[in-house]
């Protein structure tokens, strides 16, 4: 396993289309929720849990989401109802953070929620310890009503992102990074 700072600075995203398989073995997605969990929890309210899309249930959800997008475009060719129905099994393992952020008399909801996006943050530098590749996504479907309704979420719920998970198809590329110089002010200086 890489020292922590290599292992933060070597970070990258890689697009669910450039991932292969295995997917993670069912001891390393315990690891990787494990570690997911491990995050800054005001409370002890645990405001976030997780969805796992594996196999043929990645399928199965893509058949929600092309329902919803053909449902809302129904001049859609069939290639671009086929690539909706795609969208959860571009990667061999996809994790959705649900976000269970709600009123508190203590706790405010925003804490809540950096919580479940700490949780996710987690959850993608766990997946690349372990040598896979991880790309946080919230795309159209991620504020979808119905297709939240299907995947089970209550209303006050939210999906913080879909983790696509799986190896590498080839060593990603860094993209440019902010300079320090651009992004960091010190007070009273």
């Amino acid at each position: 396993m890489p020292d922590a700072l290599t292992l933060l600075t070597t970070r990258r995203s890689v697009k669910p289309i450039e991932m292969t398989g295995p997917a993670p073995s069912a001891a390393d997605i315990d690891t990787i929720l494990t570690i997911a969990s491990r995050v800054p929890d005001h409370g002890k309210l645990t405001p976030w849990r997780f969805i796992l899309f594996e196999g043929e249930a990645r399928t199965k959800a893509g058949e929600i989401i092309a329902e919803a997008f053909q449902a809302d475009r129904p001049d859609a060719t069939a290639d671009q109802v086929a690539f909706e129905r795609n969208r959860l099994a571009r990667a061999p393992l996809v994790v959705a953070v649900v976000s269970r952020a709600a009123a508190h008399a203590k706790i405010p909801e925003w804490e809540q929620v950096l919580s479940a996006g700490a949780a996710t943050m987690n959850l993608v530098t766990a997946a690349h310890a372990l040598g896979y590749a991880a790309n946080w996504i919230t795309e159209w479907y991620a504020y979808d009503p119905r297709i939240l309704r299907a995947m089970g979420l209550s209303e006050h719920e939210r999906i913080a992102g879909f983790v696509h998970i799986g190896m590498p198809a080839r060593p990603p590329e860094d993209r440019p990074r902010p300079e320090l110089s651009q992004i960091v002010t010190r007070f009273g200086a």
